[in-house]
């Protein structure tokens, strides 16, 4: 008889990209429970060891939580979107091993160029927590780990606004890395209070620009920011 299961050693990642299908497809979404242990066994002809080594992945990425026994709170079900998960992913990544700054700021550069370009030619783009962020940054003179969470928050939020998850889900991911990078410039540099109204005042700038519908000022904008913060 042919042995038409799985082979284990990918078994796992069978499991993983149905799940991943249905989520990107609609058939699964915040809230939904997952079909059970015994029912995947059934449907993709793997062992019960691959299923939950899948669902594993999905819970570390942040994807699914897990219940045992029985019961409302039992089984797999769905907590955050497939770009929440490549969020916590990114993160993931950032930790384990430490993606080269370079990488990170050229990331930064092309991704951050592109948002503020695309919020340009929006009518009236979403930009309510970007300028909240702004002001709690105007609001008082802050230490420099604040400071550069805030001003991790305004980027994601300019990100977020453009309305594009997988890019507002990559800035995510990078969040940590951006804030890490950012507090070590900090360190180095000799005038924090006058670092940081350049800061502030290049924020509002990029604002103006956008609220302008000048997309080519708002793009040139963004290395100076970014690469005249990384590079002093």
């Amino acid at each position: 008889m042919t042995d038409t299961t799985t082979p284990p050693a990918r078994a796992w990642k069978t499991v993983l990209d149905k799940i991943e299908t249905d989520l990107l497809e609609g058939r699964l979404g915040p809230g939904d429970r997952l079909p059970s242990e015994r029912d995947l066994v059934a449907q993709l002809g793997v062992g019960r060891s691959s299923v939950r080594e899948a669902l594993r992945v999905l819970e570390v990425m942040g994807l699914i939580r897990t219940g045992t026994g029985s019961g409302p709170s039992a089984g797999a079900i769905v907590i955050s979107s497939p770009t929440g998960g490549m969020s916590a992913f990114l993160r993931l990544q950032v930790a384990a091993q430490g993606f080269p700054i370079d990488d990170v700021v050229a990331t930064r550069l092309f991704v951050e160029e592109w948002v503020v370009g695309t919020l340009a030619h929006v009518a009236s783009p979403d930009l309510a927590t970007a300028r909240a962020t702004v002001e709690a940054m105007d609001a008082a003179p802050l230490p420099p780990t604040e400071f550069l969470a805030l001003d991790a928050q305004f980027h994601y939020a300019l990100a977020a606004a453009s309305g594009n998850t997988v890019v507002a889900a990559t800035m995510a991911g990078l969040r940590s890395a951006i804030e890490g990078y950012t507090a070590e410039v900090a360190g180095r540099v000799a005038d924090w209070d006058a670092a940081s109204e350049r800061l502030r005042h290049e924020h509002h700038e990029i604002l103006a620009a956008i609220d302008a519908g000048d997309a080519e000022r708002a793009r040139a904008l963004i290395p100076q920011h970014i690469s005249g913060y990384y590079v002093p």
